[in-house]
Protein backbone atom coordinates (compact mmCIF):
# COMPACT_ATOMS: atom_id res chain seq x y z
CA UNK A 1 0.00 0.00 0.00
CA UNK A 2 1.89 3.28 -0.85
CA UNK A 3 0.85 6.85 0.87
CA UNK A 4 1.88 8.42 -1.71
CA UNK A 5 0.41 9.82 -5.02
CA UNK A 6 0.42 7.31 -7.85
CA UNK A 7 1.05 8.63 -11.20
CA UNK A 8 1.67 6.36 -14.34
CA UNK A 9 1.54 3.53 -13.14
CA UNK A 10 -1.10 0.13 -11.96
CA UNK A 11 -0.95 -0.87 -8.13
CA UNK A 12 -3.35 -2.88 -6.10
CA UNK A 13 -3.68 -4.42 -2.49
CA UNK A 14 -6.37 -4.97 0.33
CA UNK A 15 -7.72 -2.58 3.06
CA UNK A 16 -9.39 -4.83 5.92
CA UNK A 17 -12.13 -3.39 8.01
CA UNK A 18 -13.81 -4.97 10.53
CA UNK A 19 -15.20 -8.01 8.76
CA UNK A 20 -14.64 -6.44 5.56
CA UNK A 21 -11.92 -6.55 2.98
CA UNK A 22 -11.25 -3.61 0.58
CA UNK A 23 -9.92 -5.02 -2.40
CA UNK A 24 -8.54 -1.72 -4.65
CA UNK A 25 -6.81 -0.65 -7.17
CA UNK A 26 -5.23 2.37 -8.82
CA UNK A 27 -4.26 2.78 -12.67
CA UNK A 28 -2.80 6.00 -13.96
CA UNK A 29 -2.49 6.59 -17.81
CA UNK A 30 -0.86 9.31 -19.79
CA UNK A 31 -3.37 8.75 -22.62
CA UNK A 32 -2.24 9.08 -26.01
CA UNK A 33 -2.08 13.11 -26.69
CA UNK A 34 -0.89 14.92 -23.58
CA UNK A 35 2.57 15.04 -22.96
CA UNK A 36 2.47 15.41 -19.24
CA UNK A 37 0.16 13.25 -17.27
CA UNK A 38 -1.06 15.59 -14.45
CA UNK A 39 -3.28 13.25 -12.65
CA UNK A 40 -2.56 11.36 -9.76
CA UNK A 41 -4.25 9.18 -7.41
CA UNK A 42 -3.94 8.44 -3.22
CA UNK A 43 -4.51 5.02 -1.72
CA UNK A 44 -3.73 5.30 1.75
CA UNK A 45 -5.82 3.49 5.03
CA UNK A 46 -8.78 4.12 4.45
CA UNK A 47 -8.67 7.34 1.60
CA UNK A 48 -9.24 6.22 -2.23
CA UNK A 49 -8.42 9.52 -3.49
CA UNK A 50 -7.52 11.06 -6.90
CA UNK A 51 -6.80 14.50 -8.58
CA UNK A 52 -7.04 16.10 -12.31
CA UNK A 53 -4.17 18.67 -12.76
CA UNK A 54 -4.57 21.67 -14.89
CA UNK A 55 -2.19 24.23 -15.46
CA UNK A 56 -0.12 23.21 -18.43
CA UNK A 57 3.02 21.07 -18.61
CA UNK A 58 4.55 20.59 -14.50
CA UNK A 59 2.07 22.94 -12.86
CA UNK A 60 -1.15 20.60 -12.81
CA UNK A 61 1.06 18.06 -11.88
CA UNK A 62 2.70 20.08 -8.75
CA UNK A 63 -1.51 21.07 -8.12
CA UNK A 64 -2.67 17.86 -8.23
CA UNK A 65 0.11 16.34 -5.62
CA UNK A 66 -0.26 18.95 -3.71
CA UNK A 67 -3.84 18.05 -3.32
CA UNK A 68 -3.52 14.83 -2.62
CA UNK A 69 -0.64 15.47 0.03
CA UNK A 70 -2.71 18.04 2.25
CA UNK A 71 -5.97 15.26 2.16
CA UNK A 72 -3.53 12.54 3.17
CA UNK A 73 -2.65 13.73 6.17
CA UNK A 74 -6.17 13.72 7.77
CA UNK A 75 -6.91 11.75 10.34
CA UNK A 76 -9.90 9.59 9.72
CA UNK A 77 -12.54 8.42 12.34
CA UNK A 78 -15.51 9.85 13.52
CA UNK A 79 -17.78 11.73 10.62
CA UNK A 80 -18.00 15.04 11.68
CA UNK A 81 -14.40 15.51 12.89
CA UNK A 82 -13.01 13.77 9.91
CA UNK A 83 -14.93 15.99 7.30
CA UNK A 84 -13.86 19.60 9.28
CA UNK A 85 -10.41 17.70 8.46
CA UNK A 86 -10.90 17.37 4.96
CA UNK A 87 -12.63 21.42 4.74
CA UNK A 88 -9.07 22.44 6.75
CA UNK A 89 -6.67 20.19 4.29
CA UNK A 90 -8.64 21.57 1.29
CA UNK A 91 -8.18 25.30 2.60
CA UNK A 92 -4.77 24.64 3.25
CA UNK A 93 -4.33 23.31 -0.30
CA UNK A 94 -5.87 26.05 -2.04
CA UNK A 95 -3.66 28.58 -0.43
CA UNK A 96 -0.14 26.41 -1.67
CA UNK A 97 -1.62 25.64 -4.97
CA UNK A 98 -2.27 29.74 -5.64
CA UNK A 99 1.57 30.15 -5.39
CA UNK A 100 2.42 27.77 -8.05
CA UNK A 101 3.85 30.15 -10.64
CA UNK A 102 3.56 29.36 -14.38
CA UNK A 103 5.73 30.50 -16.81
CA UNK A 104 2.73 30.47 -19.28
CA UNK A 105 0.35 32.34 -17.49
CA UNK A 106 -1.72 30.03 -16.90
CA UNK A 107 -3.20 29.53 -13.20
CA UNK A 108 -2.26 25.96 -11.77
CA UNK A 109 -5.57 23.82 -10.05
CA UNK A 110 -7.02 20.81 -9.77
CA UNK A 111 -9.94 18.30 -9.28
CA UNK A 112 -10.35 16.53 -6.62
CA UNK A 113 -12.52 13.48 -5.59
CA UNK A 114 -12.78 9.97 -4.05
CA UNK A 115 -13.66 8.58 -0.67
CA UNK A 116 -12.53 8.14 3.03
CA UNK A 117 -13.76 5.90 5.47
CA UNK A 118 -14.97 7.43 8.60
CA UNK A 119 -17.53 6.60 11.45
CA UNK A 120 -21.06 8.04 11.95
CA UNK A 121 -23.70 6.60 14.33
CA UNK A 122 -21.38 3.38 15.33
CA UNK A 123 -21.10 2.17 11.38
CA UNK A 124 -18.62 2.48 8.52
CA UNK A 125 -19.54 4.76 6.27
CA UNK A 126 -17.98 6.14 2.98
CA UNK A 127 -17.38 10.11 3.28
CA UNK A 128 -17.42 11.25 -0.62
CA UNK A 129 -16.39 14.25 -1.35
CA UNK A 130 -15.56 16.24 -4.52
CA UNK A 131 -14.30 19.53 -6.18
CA UNK A 132 -14.58 19.81 -10.24
CA UNK A 133 -15.84 17.33 -12.87
CA UNK A 134 -13.70 13.96 -11.73
CA UNK A 135 -16.50 11.70 -10.81
CA UNK A 136 -17.11 8.83 -7.96
CA UNK A 137 -19.35 6.19 -8.87
CA UNK A 138 -21.19 3.48 -6.63
CA UNK A 139 -22.27 0.57 -8.12
CA UNK A 140 -24.61 -1.26 -5.83
CA UNK A 141 -27.22 -4.15 -6.29
CA UNK A 142 -26.53 -4.38 -10.01
CA UNK A 143 -26.96 -0.39 -11.00
CA UNK A 144 -23.92 2.00 -11.34
CA UNK A 145 -24.93 5.53 -9.65
CA UNK A 146 -22.94 8.79 -10.14
CA UNK A 147 -22.52 10.20 -6.34
CA UNK A 148 -21.14 13.19 -6.80
CA UNK A 149 -22.46 16.01 -9.58
CA UNK A 150 -19.92 17.76 -11.80
CA UNK A 151 -18.76 21.17 -11.24
CA UNK A 152 -18.95 22.34 -14.89
CA UNK A 153 -20.26 24.71 -17.39
CA UNK A 154 -22.40 22.05 -19.20
CA UNK A 155 -23.71 20.67 -15.89
CA UNK A 156 -25.22 23.97 -14.86
CA UNK A 157 -26.98 23.78 -18.67
CA UNK A 158 -27.72 20.73 -18.04
CA UNK A 159 -29.65 21.34 -14.94
CA UNK A 160 -31.09 24.34 -16.01
CA UNK A 161 -32.51 22.27 -19.26
CA UNK A 162 -30.34 23.49 -21.82
CA UNK A 163 -28.88 20.71 -22.87
CA UNK A 164 -29.38 17.22 -22.47
CA UNK A 165 -26.76 14.77 -20.92
CA UNK A 166 -26.27 13.83 -24.25
CA UNK A 167 -25.60 16.84 -26.03
CA UNK A 168 -23.61 17.69 -23.05
CA UNK A 169 -21.09 14.96 -23.69
CA UNK A 170 -19.95 16.56 -27.09
CA UNK A 171 -20.65 20.60 -26.11
CA UNK A 172 -17.21 22.60 -26.91
CA UNK A 173 -17.78 24.34 -23.00
CA UNK A 174 -17.29 20.67 -21.53
CA UNK A 175 -14.22 21.37 -20.34
CA UNK A 176 -15.36 23.61 -18.45
CA UNK A 177 -15.45 23.55 -14.96
CA UNK A 178 -16.74 26.03 -12.39
CA UNK A 179 -14.98 24.56 -9.20
CA UNK A 180 -11.19 23.65 -8.48
CA UNK A 181 -8.48 23.74 -5.68
CA UNK A 182 -6.11 26.85 -7.05
CA UNK A 183 -6.98 28.36 -10.55
CA UNK A 184 -8.79 31.24 -8.69
CA UNK A 185 -11.95 29.46 -8.39
CA UNK A 186 -14.68 28.45 -5.89
CA UNK A 187 -12.89 25.64 -3.94
CA UNK A 188 -16.19 24.63 -2.11
CA UNK A 189 -16.47 21.12 -1.99
CA UNK A 190 -19.64 18.68 -1.64
CA UNK A 191 -19.60 15.81 0.30
CA UNK A 192 -21.76 12.56 0.73
CA UNK A 193 -22.05 10.08 3.45
CA UNK A 194 -23.92 6.32 2.79
CA UNK A 195 -22.59 3.29 4.62
CA UNK A 196 -19.68 0.62 3.83
CA UNK A 197 -21.85 -2.57 2.04
CA UNK A 198 -20.88 -5.83 1.54
CA UNK A 199 -20.53 -6.25 -2.58
CA UNK A 200 -20.56 -2.83 -3.62
CA UNK A 201 -17.78 -1.01 -5.51
CA UNK A 202 -16.53 2.38 -5.24
CA UNK A 203 -15.03 3.66 -8.73
CA UNK A 204 -13.00 6.92 -8.42
CA UNK A 205 -12.01 8.82 -11.90
CA UNK A 206 -11.08 11.75 -13.96
CA UNK A 207 -12.68 13.42 -16.98
CA UNK A 208 -10.36 11.56 -18.94
CA UNK A 209 -12.71 8.41 -18.41
CA UNK A 210 -15.94 9.69 -18.86
CA UNK A 211 -15.01 12.16 -21.63
CA UNK A 212 -14.26 9.09 -23.83
CA UNK A 213 -16.86 6.51 -22.13
CA UNK A 214 -20.50 7.17 -21.64
CA UNK A 215 -21.94 5.92 -18.26
CA UNK A 216 -23.43 2.92 -19.79
CA UNK A 217 -20.70 1.70 -21.40
CA UNK A 218 -18.75 1.92 -17.94
CA UNK A 219 -21.56 0.18 -15.92
CA UNK A 220 -21.40 -2.53 -18.51
CA UNK A 221 -17.82 -3.28 -17.94
CA UNK A 222 -18.51 -2.87 -13.97
CA UNK A 223 -21.05 -5.13 -14.19
CA UNK A 224 -19.25 -7.95 -16.21
CA UNK A 225 -16.11 -7.59 -13.32
CA UNK A 226 -18.73 -7.46 -10.29
CA UNK A 227 -20.72 -10.84 -11.10
CA UNK A 228 -17.68 -12.87 -11.04
CA UNK A 229 -16.21 -15.36 -8.45
CA UNK A 230 -13.34 -14.23 -7.26
CA UNK A 231 -13.63 -10.20 -8.13
CA UNK A 232 -10.46 -8.29 -9.46
CA UNK A 233 -10.33 -4.86 -9.11
CA UNK A 234 -7.19 -4.22 -11.06
CA UNK A 235 -8.77 -6.41 -14.21
CA UNK A 236 -11.57 -3.84 -13.58
CA UNK A 237 -9.61 -0.73 -13.34
CA UNK A 238 -6.96 -1.87 -16.12
CA UNK A 239 -9.80 -2.57 -18.75
CA UNK A 240 -11.60 0.79 -18.49
CA UNK A 241 -8.52 2.26 -18.91
CA UNK A 242 -7.71 0.15 -21.79
CA UNK A 243 -11.28 1.47 -23.49
CA UNK A 244 -10.60 4.77 -22.72
CA UNK A 245 -7.22 4.21 -25.01
CA UNK A 246 -8.86 2.23 -27.46
CA UNK A 247 -10.77 5.51 -28.22
CA UNK A 248 -7.97 7.53 -28.68
CA UNK A 249 -7.75 8.63 -24.76
CA UNK A 250 -6.92 12.66 -25.63
CA UNK A 251 -6.73 13.65 -22.03
CA UNK A 252 -5.24 11.46 -19.24
CA UNK A 253 -6.73 9.02 -17.49
CA UNK A 254 -6.90 7.48 -13.97
CA UNK A 255 -9.44 5.54 -11.86
CA UNK A 256 -9.30 3.81 -8.41
CA UNK A 257 -11.78 0.82 -8.20
CA UNK A 258 -12.47 -0.09 -4.30
CA UNK A 259 -14.52 -3.48 -3.76
CA UNK A 260 -16.05 -4.34 -0.81
CA UNK A 261 -16.02 -7.66 0.31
Amino acid sequence: MSAAPIRDATVAGIQHRGDLDLLWSAVSDVGLVRETNEDAALVSDGRFLLADGMGGHDRGEVASENALTALGEVELGEMAATRDGVVAALDAAQETIAEISSRNGRRAGTTVTGAVLVTYEDTDQWLVLNIGDSRTYRWSEGALDQVTADHSQVQELVDAGYLTPEQARVDPRRNVITRALGAGMDADADFFLFPVVRGDILLVCSDGLTGELPDGEIAAIVAEHAGVENPDPQALATELVQATLSLGARDNVTVVVVMVR
